[in-house]
């Protein structure tokens, strides 16, 4: 499960959050285009826009539900 405490800074600070376990798959950048972005020197995903639409918050939720590690949190702010 993802932890706050453990998320990156690159995250743009609200409900979701990308944190440390994050093992660069891929999936929520497919999954929420929009949202997610690649730190190419660190190889890892981050959350670079939070939902704005009922749309991408759906993307977002299957995205964190989809994640195989448990890396995208939702802190329910």
């Amino acid at each position: 499960m993802a932890d706050l405490a453990n998320a990156y800074a690159q995250n743009f600070k609200g409900r979701y959050y990308v944190d440390n376990q994050c093992i660069d798959c891929d999936l929520c950048r497919e999954t929420a285009p929009a949202n997610f972005k690649r730190d190419d020197d660190g190889g890892h995903s981050y959350l670079y826009k939070q939902p704005e639409s009922p749309e991408e918050e759906a993307q977002c939720k299957e995205a964190q539900d989809g994640c195989p590690v448990e890396a995208i949190g939702d802190n329910g702010a």
